[in-house]
């Protein structure tokens, strides 16, 4: 059953599993999925944290001993989601050092509550990265414009980056560009540029999701052609992109002091709509020196049934270029898509802090020791 991610791994492709739970960490799951699924990374987000805690098994004692001592509830929560990403850091290791840091790598995000601030989301990074303590950690900073200073400062500071919740292409321009200059005032600090990672986290079924609900309702055999096509198209140009800048004057001259390229990850790929195959948008990027983070659902599909038949994505830029134009000319603005899923990519990661929030107050009360 692995020989498709085999296939995917030996196209470039890192597959990093989109799940994580201290049940994973202490049943072995995580570990049996390294060595027989050729997962090298795991990425969370508060929507996992908030599943993983609510319903999970293992938390009640260090929950306990937390209401024991009568902690925050965002004290209680950090400590528990940062023990979390330290184990499955500790899991990961053999991989990080393996591929020498490019891999083996566990992600962990701000309080999305500080998607727009900039210096509560530095602050806040920091705080992260000294908690979890691990070299093979990396910590999402959303792409929001009050994200892109932030991400530019903490990889200035040696801080390795998840950019997380890009939709647009202009906006993973300015990703990539942050990311430029956070080696440079690195690079001007003294620091080791080779130690810096960073990948760059583009949503993919969202925007299929957004784009075929407007094709839907303008109906028509040119807008239903069009269906399913979009976020293939999206991130088929943003690896163009990526093509472009890190083959710059500017990254080569980072590239010769030992500098490391930002990845594109695939994000959010798991199918929304039954109508397509389970393994879309996982066979259709395959490209080199890329991450795809998978749900266990699509990871197992892929295993399954994914027909990886080489590179998908060079090639297809002026086809996916075409797509984007076809849309614009049906009346389906670009700019207005992409900015709704952002805005909505960050209300849905606040209102699951929010819950787990909320989830972990009423547990830490029903744990507090009655005092005599």
């Amino acid at each position: 059953m692995t020989d498709a991610l085999k296939r995917l791994s030996d196209e470039g492709v890192a597959i990093w599993l989109d799940d994580l739970s201290r049940k994973r960490i202490t049943s072995g799951n995580l570990a049996e999925l390294i060595d027989q699924q050729h997962v090298v990374g795991v990425t969370t987000n508060p929507s996992i944290f908030q599943k993983a805690i609510v319903g999970g098994e293992g938390y009640e004692s260090q929950l306990t001993d937390l209401a024991v001592r009568k902690v925050t509830v965002e004290e209680a929560i950090r400590m528990v989601t940062t023990a979390d990403v330290r184990d499955a850091a500790d899991i990961l290791r053999p991989v990080f050092d393996r591929t020498e840091g490019q891999d083996g790598r566990v992600s962990i995000e701000v309080d999305p509550r500080l998607a727009h601030s900039t210096a509560a989301t530095i602050a806040e990074a920091k705080q992260l990265a000294w908690l979890v303590d691990r070299p093979n950690t990396l910590i999402k900073i959303p792409a929001t414009k009050a994200g892109l200073p932030a991400i530019t400062e903490v990889i200035g500071r040696g801080i390795s980056v998840n950019v997380t919740l890009i939709f647009s292409l202009a906006r993973y321009r300015e990703v990539m560009d942050a990311y430029l200059a956070g080696l440079e005032k690195a690079k001007a600090s003294g620091l080791e540029l080779a130690k810096i990672h960073s990948v760059a986290s583009f949503f993919v079924s969202r925007v299929d999701t957004e784009i075929d609900k407007r094709l839907d309702k303008l109906g028509g055999d040119e807008a239903k052609a069009l269906k399913g096509k979009a976020a293939l198209a999206n991130a088929r140009l943003a690896y163009q992109a990526y093509e472009e800048v890190f083959s710059s004057d500017r990254w080569n001259a980072l590239e010769k002091s030992g500098a490391n390229k930002q990845r594109p990850l695939w994000a959010s790929t798991g199918v929304k709509d039954p109508a397509y195959p389970d393994t879309l948008y996982v066979t259709e990027l395959v490209a080199p020196n890329t991450v795809n983070t998978m749900p266990e659902a699509t990871m197992e599909a892929t295993a399954d049934h994914g027909e990886v038949t080489g590179d998908t994505i060079r090639g297809t830029y002026e086809q996916a270029q075409a797509e984007l134009d076809a849309l614009a000319a049906l009346g389906i603005s670009y700019d207005d898509v992409v900015q709704l899923l952002e805005d909505e990519g960050v209300e849905k990661f606040e209102a699951s802090w929010n819950e787990l929030l909320e989830s972990t107050s009423a547990v830490l009360k029903r744990l507090t020791p009655v005092e005599a």
